[in-house]
């Protein structure tokens, strides 16, 4: 509970920080580790920010957050601070982790159950997803593309980016020229 608390109060100093940066803040987490605190605090770019958080933004934030918490001590005691960004991983939760993910390819699991694999192709308006199902093929043939369909955000209980392999491998000319001299 006390963690909770701390993590809460850390987020009040923290999101006018992380906002003035340019990005938004994701999570807080203060948790103990080997008998030091940890405060782990994720950030990542807006659903409209063109570009990528690298490792210049996450320093400069880092900069900005580390003296916004010397400022207001949210935190009692000694504590490490790690600032990062969301795991490749991660699940998308927000609207804006489905606008950023557009292209790709994901699992979406409705509230009912059902799962939809395919490829992320728009967000709507009306939070609404446009997915294209896509089932692989099966002894070298083809996927099998199916009709877009409209997922309402309200409507999906867990989704994820698939990790899609498919432009990995040798060129499709049937030559690997990969480590060789020419």
């Amino acid at each position: 509970m006390v963690a909770a608390a701390s993590a809460q109060r850390v987020r009040q100093v923290l999101d006018p920080v992380v906002a003035a940066s340019g990005l938004v803040l994701e999570d807080v987490r203060v948790r103990r580790s080997g008998g030091r605190q940890v405060v782990e605090v994720l950030v990542g770019p807006d659903e409209h920010d063109e570009h990528e958080v690298d490792l210049d933004r996450v320093a400069e934030v880092t900069r900005a957050v580390s003296d916004a918490l010397d400022e207001s001590d949210p935190v009692a005691g000694e504590y490490t601070l790690e600032v990062g960004t969301r795991g490749a991983d991660s699940p998308l939760v927000a609207r804006r982790h489905f606008v950023r993910a557009v292209g790709r390819a994901v699992r979406v699991r409705r509230h009912g159950g059902e799962v939809v694999t395919g490829r992320l192709t728009a967000v709507q308006d009306d939070d609404a997803l446009v997915v294209v199902p896509v089932t692989p093929g099966v002894k070298g043939r083809p996927p099998k593309v199916g009709a877009p369909l409209t997922i309402a955000l309200d409507d999906v209980a867990d989704a994820r980016v698939e990790v899609d392999l498919s432009g990995l491998g040798p060129d499709d000319d049937g030559g690997d020229d990969a480590g060789r001299e020419i």
